[in-house]
């Protein structure tokens, strides 16, 4: 690493020591309220550190409801931070999150709600918790994908957890999210597949070009009379559309119960 990108490494590990810091010492003595205002800021300057700057897209003037299930496409561990910077949500994410240095216990702290993926009893412990949470008007948000997949791909999503709409009679939200270079081309730095570890991904984000990522706001999808099946695979059609890519009929079939 050269000089200008170890500086930006000391600036992120710096960063996260605050953010450690004020969940400790900070989070317990504030409302709901204080500790959403603070995760947005604290994600913006994470970004801003790794130098990504988050463009949101709204090509057709969607209006975001005041209740709904957010669902995106997942890229990186980066996606948490680029909604956050948005709009702070309370995300479901894989039990492994929990398990990052620092930033597994950021994500509890911050309200991630952990999922072993496959495990129905799971599912069951917290669904209930998501349909209250909805209804209360807190922004719920997860990655029907299950797991990251390579820009240019959008694996199939996994319905059960659209269940959750349906039940709090809320729209679903869905966003398409993307990483673009200088030129307008997929940054290849965003991927975080494999076996790449979290520390590997953040080394070489900080070592690469600056990026953009680029936050597309899609139409709410009217859950009513539909299936979470259903649900699942109109919303994986309406990303991959917004992303540019072709679906075939044969992706659109893999969609999970």
């Amino acid at each position: 690493m050269n000089g200008p990108q170890v500086l930006r490494l000391l600036r992120v590990l710096l960063h996260l020591v605050v953010g450690l810091w004020t969940c400790a010492v900070v989070f317990p003595f504030i409302g709901a309220a204080g500790r959403q205002w603070r995760i947005k800021r604290w994600s913006i300057k994470l970004l801003a550190i790794c130098r990504v700057r988050v463009v949101l897209s709204n090509p057709h003037g969607a209006v975001t409801p005041p209740r709904a299930l957010i669902v995106a496409n997942h890229v990186s561990w980066l996606d948490i931070f680029v909604i956050n910077s948005i709009q702070t949500c309370q995300f479901v994410g894989k039990s492994d999150i929990r398990n990052w240095p620092l930033i597994g216990w950021l994500c509890e702290k911050g309200g991630t709600i952990f999922i072993a993926r496959g495990k129905q009893r799971d599912v069951r412990r917290i669904f209930q918790g998501l349909v209250t949470s909805i209804q209360a008007g807190e922004r719920v948000a997860f990655f029907p994908e299950g797991t990251t997949a390579a820009q240019g791909a959008v694996l199939p999503f996994h319905a059960n957890l659209f269940e959750a709409a349906l039940d709090a009679k809320v729209p679903v939200q869905p966003y398409a999210l993307r990483y673009l270079d200088q030129q307008g081309n997929l940054h290849p730095a965003a991927d975080f597949i494999g076996d790449m570890t979290f520390a590997q991904s953040m080394l070489t984000i900080l070592k690469a070009p600056p990026m953009q990522a680029e936050l597309i706001q899609l139409a709410p999808v009217d859950t009513s009379g539909l299936h979470r099946r259903e649900l699942a695979a109109l919303t994986h059609s309406l990303i991959t559309e917004a992303l540019g890519q072709t679906e075939s009929v044969a992706v659109k079939a893999q969609v999970q119960a």
